[in-house]
């Protein structure tokens, strides 16, 4: 616990002390003038022995006394905790909060212009993303990464939602999909170096990633995966990592159609490639048959709740402890002697 103003310690110290010394004297000399005119206790005489009258009389006298010194007693235990309230005390105590990273993956594939999910896929995706990010509170940093057959950021993490909004509105529709290669881009976005999986197979450097458990990525996408680097293995990296992938899957299963180079092509929503994507990693899967249902989808997105040690002032735990003190002590004064001091 560290004071913004310490020298009210002290200030404490002298005052505390001489109230102290002020009540003692004060007592000292009732106790001299109740003895002057034969009050004082026991001058009619000894002690009786233990057990006998006497005994009553010692424990009346006892009590009599506590009465006589307790409200003062409560009054000038306030007195230092009210000054070291105005000392302004601060504690660094862990304290709850929804923070982080947050990454927001767009499919931008041919397939996110059916219009199955009114306006387009892509349109519907863009506007549950624009809802989600104007939710999140000033500790979340949104980023944006858009993934065809690529995968590009094309806004840095930040805590400026506006410049996330401005990436999300930016997002047109062409190519292929590699929903691989958006993880990895994630990934590198979060670790802040390139990853890449093992071209021959082998294992990963996991280690090398470190542990990022307050980021999540959020998927968009239909779920149409035309090649790259492999889904499921980009998303097992990710767990390694402590990143948790949240997907939303854009579109119906009944599906739309779409016109590619003069060509027709039908297209659907695939879910299982986005439910086993974000349960390698801990998170969920989020089905939207609709825009509505989509905006609801992503308003439903689990972000961690993370602590963070941060300067907490106590004065007002101090003033309420203090005023506590003093409400009693002068509570008992008034019921017993009809008098604060």
């Amino acid at each position: 616990m560290s004071f913004l103003h310490p020298l009210l310690l002290a200030v404490a110290v002298v005052v505390t002390a001489a109230a102290v010394v002020g009540y003692a004297e004060v007592q000292k000399r009732r106790a001299a003038a109740m003895a002057a005119v034969g009050f004082a206790p026991h001058s009619r005489g000894s002690s009786a022995p233990s057990g006998g009258p006497g005994a009553g009389s010692r424990a009346g006298s006892r009590r009599a006394s506590i009465r006589r010194h307790l409200p003062y007693v409560l009054l000038l235990a306030a007195l230092p905790i009210l000054i070291a309230g105005l000392a302004r005390p601060e504690a660094r105590l862990a304290v709850p909060r929804v923070a982080g990273t947050v990454l927001l993956a767009f499919d931008i594939s041919n397939s996110m212009k059916a219009t199955d999910v009114a306006p387009s896929r892509l349109a519907a995706a863009q506007r549950a993303a624009a809802a989600f990010v104007e939710e999140q509170p000033e500790s979340v940093d949104v980023g944006v990464i858009v993934f065809g057959e690529q995968a590009l950021l094309t806004q840095a993490p930040t805590d400026d939602h506006g410049l996330a909004l401005a990436a999300i509105n930016r997002a047109a529709a062409s190519g292929g999909t590699s929903l691989g290669q958006a993880i990895l881009v994630g990934l590198g976005t979060i670790t802040g170096k390139p990853v890449t999986l093992p071209a021959d197979g082998a294992a990963p450097d996991t280690a090398a990633l470190g542990y990022w458990p307050s980021a999540t990525i959020v998927v968009f996408s239909d779920g149409q995966d035309t090649g790259g680097p492999d889904a499921e293995a980009a998303a097992e990296l990710a767990a390694a990592a402590g990143v948790r992938i949240q997907t939303v899957g854009v579109g119906t299963e009944r599906g739309g159609v779409v016109e590619v180079d003069g060509y027709q092509l039908g297209t659907a929503l695939d879910e299982t490639l986005l439910t086993g994507v974000a349960q390698v990693t801990g998170g969920a899967y989020h089905r939207a048959g609709d825009a509505g249902a989509l905006a609801d989808s992503a308003r439903s997105i689990d972000l961690r709740l993370t602590t963070k040690k941060e300067p907490v002032e106590l004065t007002a735990p101090f003033a309420g402890a203090a005023l506590l003190l003093l409400a009693l002590g002068a509570f008992l004064g008034i019921r017993w002697h009809g008098r604060i001091v």
